[in-house]
């Protein structure tokens, strides 16, 4: 009996003291979870550009592809069996949107808004644990200010120090947010990032494919360049030996000779520079795809003619502002905005919640069952101005993303019509280059009978084999800045990784 009433005064020293020392201060409202003023979370940029060759002797656009930030880069690939890779244009797109650091990158911003998604939405949903203790205490009663003299008489005494016991617990705790509007709007926010994040993915997909087949038909049209020098090479070769038969015979003078010379190393000099160029450019392409620098690329694949009927320039920004994932991102990520700012707003509304135990509490051959059921509402009656600091900040960044949601739907815009004058001029270059390669090429060979004959000098001969070299230059760049308007266009209508199967369908002319 003595021992129980020290127990019991114990525990109520205990509890007094935790309720001066150890209780909780007023709580706060939830806040709004302010976002980033730029919606934009590109990891690299992927552009296309045409523009008139500088040379007035030429008579084609050239065609160029810029590709910056991480879609420069790539995870190597794993597994690449050894020796040549033959590589056609669908094999290394599938290898770009596999190991391509852009897609990777948006694949993990993806991923890390799905988990802030998960984070807002655990704050409405019901907290449950179970906890379980094993307790052994003394307690000096003096040292709270308790001196008791009881008189003898009573016949009990309370001691100034109490214990050692013990006594366990356990408990199963459960807490659950009732109603709480700054919660939810943020929760619905996060739902809005989270498909912003997950178009965006959608997006760089799409410029995977614009940076990696761009970057195999430019490394397929320097090939051609070289398969096209190699042939002039040839030519010079031969012109420069009938020079020199025509010196021997008496009959041609040896600045004739010397001229075709010129030719010939200078036809030599283009050729180990474009041999150079195609080597960087495929390394540059092996990077992008993840393959091994040390491994030589064989590109299966051809530029190919064939010119689709032009759509409507309206209907196509219509089917632009439908299709383009990187618009639809940017709208979602104006409705967060919005979302965010109505969050802010509600951070002047009342919350309630629900927190409740129920456990057995005492040795483990006597105890009793214990529970606390609270409900709380939390009325925000003055906050120092937090909220209307929230609010404001939460209205720039709503205005900050509507204003790009409004130039990315003229860039969409300015993207398709771009395009498709892009692709109308290279249909009308390559027609123009392959009548002007026939031409070139008559005229050569017109030159070299009447040289053979004695009838024309070697200047005849060199002029109509530069014609020859500069008309099968531009029928490649045309060919080229064709395929590479057709892919650009699918890019603009957001339909590159749709229309890559076709893209190299056609025929060469």
């Amino acid at each position: 009996m003595r021992y129980n009433r020290a127990i019991f005064l114990a525990w109520l020293v205990t509890s007094m003291a935790w309720a001066q020392f150890g209780g909780s201060g007023a709580q706060r409202s939830t806040p709004a979870t302010q976002l980033p003023e730029s919606g934009r979370v590109a990891p690299g940029t992927v552009t296309t550009h045409q523009q008139a060759a500088p040379d007035p002797s030429g008579n084609v656009v050239n065609g160029s592809i810029l590709i910056g930030g991480d879609f420069e880069g790539s995870v190597p690939a794993e597994k690449v069996p050894s020796g040549p890779i033959h590589l056609t244009l669908a094999d290394a797109v599938k290898f770009g949107l596999t190991a391509n650091l852009g897609v990777l990158t948006a694949d993990d911003t993806a991923r890390a808004s799905r988990a802030e998604r998960l984070r807002a939405l655990s704050g409405l949903l019901p907290t449950l644990s179970v906890d379980a203790s094993e307790t052994s205490t003394q307690i000096n009663l003096a040292a709270f200010g308790f001196k008791f003299n009881i008189p003898p008489s009573y016949g009990f005494s309370i001691p100034s120090v109490v214990g050692p016991f013990q006594y366990s617990q356990l408990l199963g705790n459960l807490s659950q947010s009732i109603y709480d509007p700054v919660a939810r709007r943020n929760w619905h926010a996060s739902q809005e990032n989270e498909r912003a994040s997950n178009l965006s993915t959608r997006d760089a997909r799409e410029l995977v494919v614009l940076a990696v087949a761009g970057a195999y038909l430019q490394a397929i049209a320097t090939d051609a360049r070289v398969v096209s020098q190699r042939a002039q090479v040839d030519n010079a070769q031969a012109v420069y030996h009938q020079a020199e038969v025509r010196k021997e015979a008496g009959t041609n003078a040896r600045i004739d000779v010397t001229r075709t010379l010129v030719e010939l190393q200078g036809q030599q000099q283009r050729l180990n520079a474009l041999q150079s160029d195609l080597r960087k450019q495929k390394l540059a392409l092996a990077r992008l795809i993840g393959l091994p620098l040390d491994h030589e690329l064989m590109l299966s694949d051809q530029l190919a003619f064939n010119p689709p009927a032009l759509p409507d320039a309206a209907g196509a920004v219509q089917q632009a502002f439908q299709k383009r994932w990187d618009l639809q991102a940017a709208a979602s990520q104006v409705r967060a905005a919005e979302m965010v700012v109505s969050a802010a707003r509600a951070e002047r509304l009342p919350s309630a919640s629900l927190t409740a135990d129920y456990g057995v509490l005492g040795s483990p051959t006597s105890n009793h069952g214990v529970y606390t059921v609270t409900g709380a509402v939390n009325v925000p009656v003055f906050q120092g101005g937090r909220v209307k600091a929230d609010v404001a900040q939460a209205e720039a960044t709503l205005h900050q993303r509507q204003a790009e949601l409004a130039d990315q739907r003229g860039r969409v815009e300015q993207d398709v019509r771009t395009a498709l004058i892009e692709l109308e001029t290279a249909i009308g270059e390559v027609r123009l280059a392959e009548s002007n390669r026939g031409f070139a090429a008559e005229t050569l060979h017109d030159a070299r009978d009447r040289f053979n004959a004695g009838v024309a000098t070697t200047v005849e001969v060199v002029q109509a084999q530069e014609q020859v070299a500069s008309a099968e230059s531009d029928y490649i760049s045309g060919l080229f800045a064709f395929d590479l308007a057709r892919l650009s266009l699918s890019r603009a209508l957001g339909e590159a990784e749709t229309d890559l199967p076709t893209l190299l369908s056609g025929v060469r002319p």
